[in-house]
């Protein structure tokens, strides 16, 4: 288990050399889950591979719809590539992984806002990008996004939308 410091609780200091908290279980979709149920969420560890491992993990991840550890590689890709060229696209794909997790979980909002703003950062490359189509996929996801908004606004059901693989 990787080493990590939680956040400091105020009135109930931590030692600290206590060893770090348990994971927490999750379903497919990210969402905590009962301390004794199993975890149904499986990913790599992304802190320990290298941005080329993350961004292949993502894609695989994206095209399987795992869309929950392909925003996870791909933001621990974007971690690793800040002050690079390549910064904004590994940021545009995790928010656009982030975009289909929202809408699989029933929350429009948060689908149509992270799949534009992943959007508007994957268009400025040039298309293939790192073996993303990020014109073709651009466009799928801003489409999709227009349906889920224009949906939200007339008060109708969340579209049911064919999700997107790279």
């Amino acid at each position: 288990m990787p080493e990590r410091t939680p956040a400091a609780k105020p009135n109930r200091p931590r030692r600290p050399d206590a060893p770090p908290k348990p994971e927490r279980p999750r379903d497919e979709l990210g969402r905590p889950l009962a301390w004794d149920a199993p975890s149904r969420l499986e990913m790599e560890d992304f802190d320990a591979q290298s941005v080329e491992e993350n961004h292949r993990s993502g894609i695989r991840a994206f095209n399987a719809g795992r869309f929950f550890p392909a925003h996870e590689a791909w933001e621990s890709a974007w971690k690793r590539s800040k002050g690079t060229p390549d910064e904004e696209f590994f940021k545009g794909l995790s928010q656009l992984g982030a975009g289909y997790v929202h809408h699989l979980r029933g929350n429009p909002h948060g689908a149509f806002t992270l799949l534009r703003r992943g959007v508007s950062r994957i268009r400025r490359y040039p298309s293939p990008h790192r073996d993303v189509d990020t014109e073709g996929l651009s466009t799928i996801a801003l489409r999709q996004a227009d349906a889920i908004e224009r949906a939200k606004l007339a008060g109708a059901a969340t579209p049911d939308i064919e999700l997107p693989t790279i």
